[in-house]
């Protein structure tokens, strides 16, 4: 009768909660999506601001889970991980990764940071100014872009979670957001805004 061969079989990790807090070394940038390529929208508009009355500035918090598993756009595993091997990095992400709230405040020295209004393209209040920039497309065609700019100081505050699975594990996840704060950042125009370190993760 032939011997069992041993099998090795990896445990998952155990569920993992962490508090994290990113600070930015770059202003950030931002161009909200209005739903449709026909809106126009005023460049206060294009802030991601807490529903209500009060317009905190934040960042959804999709738009973390996209940096660090975006398959199209440029995400930290694609951007930093062997090209054969990324979208199983991204996959794992999706599926293992909880970022919340849904809304992240963006705060500066602790306080939430607030929109007040543009007055010759700078929000005193808030510390926001528009950029204005002429794009070119195909055929030299110029694609004028009009987004608005948070000024650093700025920092993220949420909770992570990564639930118990044999794909990734959390020192990989850490190292995407050390990694990607330094080459990609957050917001639009990715690589030069919106750059960041980590400042907790407990």
């Amino acid at each position: 009768m032939a011997k069992s061969s041993k099998v090795n079989i990896t445990k998952p990790t155990e569920d993992i909660k962490r508090r994290v807090k990113l600070c930015g070394t770059k202003d950030i940038m931002f161009d909200r999506y209005a739903g449709d390529n026909e809106t126009k929208l005023e460049p206060w508009q294009k802030l991601y601001l807490e529903v209500g009355d009060t317009k905190v500035i934040g960042l959804p918090a999709i738009n973390i889970i996209s940096f660090l598993s975006a398959h199209n756009t440029n995400s930290a595993p694609k951007r930093l991980r062997d090209a054969r091997k990324f979208k199983k990095i991204c996959d794992a992400c999706l599926s293992y990764v909880t970022i919340s709230p849904d809304f992240i405040p963006i705060t500066r020295e602790g306080k939430p940071v607030v929109f007040g209004k543009f007055a010759d393209d700078f929000d005193k209040k808030g510390k926001v100014y528009v950029h204005r920039s002429v794009a070119r497309l195909d055929k030299g065609i110029p694609n004028p872009k009009v987004r608005p700019v948070l000024m650093l100081p700025w920092e993220l505050e949420f909770d992570f979670e990564l639930q118990a699975n044999t794909e990734i594990k959390e020192q990989e996840i850490i190292n995407l957001f050390e990694q990607g704060g330094r080459a990609i950042g957050l917001g639009t125009f990715r690589g030069f805004y919106g750059k960041f370190r980590i400042e907790k993760w407990d």
